[in-house]
């Protein structure tokens, strides 16, 4: 698979309440706090939502390093979210749309001009590909720097790791692991292994800013780990604007070949 079609696939994993008509400046980097005094794994999740990120559309400029063992590759990112319905992706090379990808509840596309392939399939396939469990609501609080899974559903041991609050779960099969700071208890880190499989994906948030009434990452580092190697993807969020009107162009052009993911 070549690497702009891995980047696709990998950003999709692997991210108001009032209308807002004009790009929102965001302010400094947001201070954070550290984890100081044990708290409950129900504590520490309460605070998380606390954090509620009320918005009808997002959409962000952003710059992405894509690396593996074979390729290294500098691309600018359009994110363009319409919550809890559709999200759009377009990957640029030197001024030039390279690949885009549209998301809904339903649905994952794609396609890329390298090779003038596109895909069009359910959550099940790519969640077999990368070997976890995949949907919109996964890939929408990836972008928006919220915890993966509905934290609620689910039993967690904590513990204070380099400062920070981590909650894990107790499955062998399944190990997640998130770690929030302690000012708004935003996530820094989540991690989701498969041992015996050899797979691991972890996403990171260095740093949150605020716009307007909403709080997102200033970007991510992605680290995806499978048998075959390791592929690593760095997002620096340039500007970010909330509930504007916004459209989601998507064609596949003509010409192009279906791919099937095994």
């Amino acid at each position: 698979m070549n690497r702009i079609k891995q980047f696709v696939i990998l950003i999709l994993i692997c991210f108001v309440g009032i209308v807002i008509t004009v790009s929102c400046k965001s302010k400094a980097v947001l201070a954070e706090g550290k984890a100081s005094g044990e708290l409950t794994a129900e504590k520490i999740i309460k605070n998380h939502y606390k954090n509620k990120k009320n918005f009808k559309t997002i959409s962000i400029r952003a710059d992405a390093r894509y690396e593996d063992r074979d390729n290294t590759q500098n691309v600018s990112v359009d994110i363009r979210i319409l919550k809890d319905e559709k999200i759009l992706v377009s990957v640029r090379f030197l001024g030039m749309t390279m690949a885009k990808a549209l998301v809904t509840p339903t649905q994952v596309q794609y396609y890329e001009k390298l090779n003038g392939n596109y895909f069009e399939g359910d959550y099940s396939t790519l969640s077999k590909w990368l070997g976890t469990d995949l949907d919109f609501a996964k890939v929408q609080n990836l972008l928006t720097g919220e915890a993966l899974d509905d934290l609620t559903k689910t039993k967690f041991t904590t513990t204070i790791e380099d400062k920070l609050y981590k909650i894990q779960n107790t499955n062998p099969k399944i190990e997640k692991e998130f770690y929030f700071e302690g000012e708004r208890f935003l996530v820094k880190k989540q991690q989701i292994s498969q041992p015996v499989e050899n797979r691991m994906l972890k996403v990171s948030y260095p740093n949150h800013k605020q716009y307007g009434e909403i709080i997102l990452p200033a970007g991510m580092a992605i680290e995806a780990h499978q048998q075959k190697g390791k592929a690593t993807i760095d997002v620096n969020y340039n500007a970010a604007t909330i509930d504007e009107e916004i459209s989601f162009p998507y064609s596949v052009p003509d010409g192009y070949d279906r791919i099937f993911i095994d």
